[in-house]
């Protein structure tokens, strides 16, 4: 054909290749998950007398009070022949299994068998290690925590306005979206976040089960100061548990996200805002902060949410703008990681 371009089939072509770092094991890689407080429900999800079920770790737990109010959380399968426990009921201190009403106390162990049979010895579930706190029932993966839960906020919480919810369900795990936290091109990009200073790598305080940084700057684009003046702390703690609090425009408030697991590549947003309690006005101007920013959270949050649900998240080319995401990744790597419930929550 005349006027076509010919084409040498002896030129070399540039063929792109992808550099990739080592990739960060998902939750559920090799049957084994990271090794953290985990939350099951709200506090108010968990009613005196009711036992609920939900799905965790790829398997299946309940929970539910005791006569002192105290939570467990425990495997939802009963050793006898599997019916779940959540469809179950509480006696006292036990939960009865609704198939055959074996009854378990809260440590799991079988200690009556509606028939009159001797409770078998070895007939247990699964106890979680389990706390309530800021509103929420977490439990630890793993026979015993490797750490307590942390105090995030200047102020304790019983002079604190605390608001605590469900959000969105994610396509992705928690550690994705606490990866956000290191990442000051993410907080700069995508959230307007501008700092009154170099990027605060240097800032940042490592621990044995995270880190936590401080930062003066604002929110917005076009003003250096932004739309809001902000001055925080925040930080993650074990692989899903993010942080926050500082002031915005001069008050102050505190923030927290803590991530599900509910199965690998599927968790779940538990939130929650804190401001101080306020005496003067009856408390108007602390509720009212409560509210405001309540909005501003779930504004960044929203911002997230359709990166999360389609990211396959593999580290590439990092630049000096990712120094701190770089060494949150490492800490991600080699972040313990085990599944002892497995027998019994599948």
């Amino acid at each position: 054909m005349t006027g076509q371009p010919q084409q040498n089939h002896d030129e070399e072509v540039d063929i792109p290749v992808r550099h990739l770092a080592a990739p960060i094991p998902a939750e559920g890689e090799n049957g084994v998950f990271t090794q953290t407080w985990w939350p099951i429900c709200l506090s108010d999800e968990l009613e005196a007398g009711r036992v609920i079920s939900r799905e965790f770790l790829g398997g299946r737990v309940i929970a539910y009070r005791d006569t002192d109010g105290t939570a467990h959380v425990m495997s939802a399968y009963c050793p006898h022949v599997g019916a779940d426990i959540g469809i179950g009921a509480v006696i006292g201190d036990n939960v009865q299994c609704p198939f055959h009403h074996w009854q378990f106390n809260s440590a799991g162990q079988c200690v009556k068998t509606a028939i009159g049979d001797h409770p078998p010895r070895t007939a247990r579930l699964f106890k979680f290690p389990t706390i309530e706190r800021l509103g929420l029932v977490m439990a630890f993966n793993g026979v015993k925590p490797l750490f307590d839960f942390p105090d995030f906020f200047e102020k304790p919480e019983a002079d604190l306005n605390l608001s605590t919810f469900r959000a969105a369900v994610m396509d992705c795990d928690g550690w994705v979206f606490a990866a956000n936290t290191p990442d000051m091109q993410h907080l700069k990009v995508l959230h307007g976040v501008t700092f009154g200073h170099d990027d605060p790598h240097k800032l940042v305080r490592w621990h044995e089960w995270g880190f936590d940084y401080n930062f003066a700057g604002g929110t917005g684009e076009g003003n250096q100061k932004g739309e809001a003046e902000l001055a925080w702390r925040l930080g993650i703690h074990g692989s899903n548990i993010f942080f926050q609090e500082g002031t915005h425009n001069g008050r102050w408030y505190g923030g927290f996200a803590i991530f599900s697991c509910i199965r690998p590549n599927k968790s779940e947003i538990f939130g929650g805002i804190v401001t101080a309690r306020s005496k003067d006005d009856g408390n108007a101007a602390g509720l009212a902060l409560l509210k405001e920013m309540m909005a501003f959270e779930g504004k960044v949050v929203n911002e997230d949410l359709a990166v999360l649900n389609t990211i396959k998240y593999r580290p590439g080319t990092l630049t000096k703008s990712d120094k701190t995401l770089g060494r949150f990744l490492d800490y991600l790597r080699t972040y313990p990681r085990a599944h002892p419930s497995a027998p019994f929550i599948h």
